[in-house]
C-alpha cells in the first residue's frame, strides 16, 4: 500500500505538448500530488512508469505508436499496482468499456474540475473505480432499462367476469353458490358457463376445472410446460 504521509506519484501520457502540460501544471498546484514523469505516447508511458514507478498515470486514448488502451492493458500486466486514469475526450460507450476492461480503474473528460480530478487521483490511488459524473450519465443513458415483466393472463379469450366464474367452478363451488357469491342470477352463471366451455372447447364442467387449475385458477399451480 503506498504510504499515506507521501504525496501521490503521478505520470502523465497525453500525445499533445500543451495538454500534457497543462495538466502537469494542474496536477503540480494540488496538495499531495507530485507529477514524476510524462510521456507522449502509449510506448513511453510505458518505459516511463517502469522507470519512475508512479502511483497514478493520467492516460489520454489517442496517441501515436500505442494508444492509451493498449497502454493500459499492458501496464496492468506489467505493473498492476499502478493506478490508470484516463482522461480524454471521447465519451462513447465503446471507448468507456473498452479502458474499463483493459484495466483503467478512473474515467474523465477533458475538462473536468481541478477537485474532481483531484479526488478521483485520489480514489484511485487507494484501489477504487470511479467514472466522472459526465461519462456516468452518458453510459446510462444509453443502456436499456430492463424491461418489466408483463403479468399472464389465463385464458385471454376470457372476460374478467367469465375467469371469475372459472376460478369458482374451479375451486369446486356449484353454480348457485358463485351465483351468491358474484351477486348473479343462476341463469346468467349457466350462460357464463356456456360461453367459456365453448371458448376453451372443452366439453363440460370437469375438464374446464382440470385446465383452469392446470392454469393455476381454484388455487392451482400454473403448468409450466406443454
Amino acid at each position: 500500500m503506498r504510504p499515506t504521509t507521501r504525496p501521490i506519484r503521478v505520470l502523465v501520457a497525453d500525445d499533445h505538448p500543451v495538454v500534457r502540460r497543462g495538466m502537469m501544471a494542474l496536477l503540480a498546484s494540488l496538495d499531495g500530488v507530485e507529477v514524476v514523469a510524462e510521456a507522449a505516447n502509449g510506448e513511453e508511458a510505458l518505459r516511463e512508469a517502469q522507470l519512475s514507478r508512479p502511483d497514478v498515470v493520467v492516460m489520454d486514448i489517442q496517441m501515436p505508436a500505442m494508444d492509451g488502451i493498449e497502454a493500459t492493458r499492458q501496464l496492468a500486466a506489467l505493473l498492476p499496482d499502478v493506478a490508470v486514469m484516463v482522461v480524454t475526450m471521447f465519451e462513447d460507450d465503446e471507448t468507456v468499456v473498452s479502458a474499463m476492461r483493459a484495466g483503467a480503474r478512473g474515467y474523465l473528460l477533458k475538462g473536468a474540475q481541478q477537485e474532481e480530478i483531484l479526488t478521483t487521483i485520489r480514489s484511485v490511488a487507494a484501489g477504487q473505480f470511479v467514472m466522472g459524473p459526465a461519462v456516468a450519465a452518458s453510459l446510462l443513458g444509453h443502456l436499456d432499462p430492463a424491461p418489466l415483466p408483463v403479468p399472464t393472463v389465463p385464458f385471454p379469450e376470457l372476460t374478467a367476469r367469465e375467469r371469475e366464474v372459472l376460478d369458482r367452478i374451479a375451486l369446486g363451488h356449484g353454480n348457485a353458490r358463485v351465483a351468491a357469491d358474484l351477486a348473479l342470477a343462476a341463469k346468467t352463471v349457466s350462460n357464463h358457463l356456456s360461453a367459456i366451455f365453448t371458448k376453451l372447447g372443452v366439453s363440460g364442467r370437469t375438464e374446464a376445472v382440470i385446465l383452469a387449475r392446470e392454469h393455476g385458477l381454484g388455487g392451482g399451480t400454473p403448468h409450466s410446460g406443454p
